[in-house]
């Protein structure tokens, strides 16, 4: 017993140490999500014909909102592409960016929801989406998504928009907006703003 427990000393003595993974600080990857927002911003406008004032090469990471929101130019065909396809309203969607990250790309809440639609991660990886960064993607996912709250909903805009903010376990349990706030006040900043 005493020779095998040194053997095997011996042997883990003889393994390579493992290497501690590197650290990567918050800002750190702030700044790589602001990168490939940029990059694909910078397609999609290409792709669009539509001209863009250079980013400084050094994003700054204070503040909740730390990327430029995209212009009109950019993602008005976005959300038309995004609306048409799931027979939305444009201006609904428009409404709901405007509410969730008041069109920055690299928006992230403090529950962890990303992007202009502000998706949560689970619920972007349910629907297909490989970049919640990505302007088309992250605006696609969230028509597809608000498509399916109002179809639950049998087209009740304002239970959709509350399934859509405090998600539908909320909604489904009382059968209404729940007494929350945050969730009413967004439903409310949405339909003035589509009226």
């Amino acid at each position: 017993m005493r020779w095998i427990c040194i053997l095997i000393a011996c042997v883990a003595a003889a393994q390579p140490a493992a290497q501690p993974p590197t650290a990567v600080s918050p800002a750190d990857l702030m700044r790589a999500a602001i990168q490939k927002q940029r990059l694909a911003v910078r397609q999609q406008a290409q792709s669009a014909r539509a001209w863009l004032l250079p980013w400084t090469d050094e994003p700054a990471i204070s503040g909740p909102r730390p990327c430029e929101p995209i212009a009109d130019p950019v993602a008005a065909p976005l959300i038309e592409t995004a609306a048409k396809a799931n027979q939305i309203q444009a201006p609904l969607l428009h409404a709901v960016i405007e509410q969730e990250s008041a069109f920055h790309p690299c928006a992230v809440s403090s529950k962890g929801a990303q992007g202009l639609m502000q998706l949560m991660p689970d619920t972007a990886g349910a629907l297909g989406v490989k970049d919640t960064f990505d302007p088309r993607q992250n605006i696609e996912a969230g028509a597809r998504y608000l498509k399916q709250l109002l179809d639950k909903y049998k087209g009740d805009l304002k239970l959709a928009l509350g399934a859509y903010n405090a998600g539908p376990a909320a909604i489904d349990a009382i059968g209404a907006i729940p007494d929350i706030p945050e969730t009413r006040d967004y439903v409310d900043a949405i339909l003035k703003k589509i009226k």
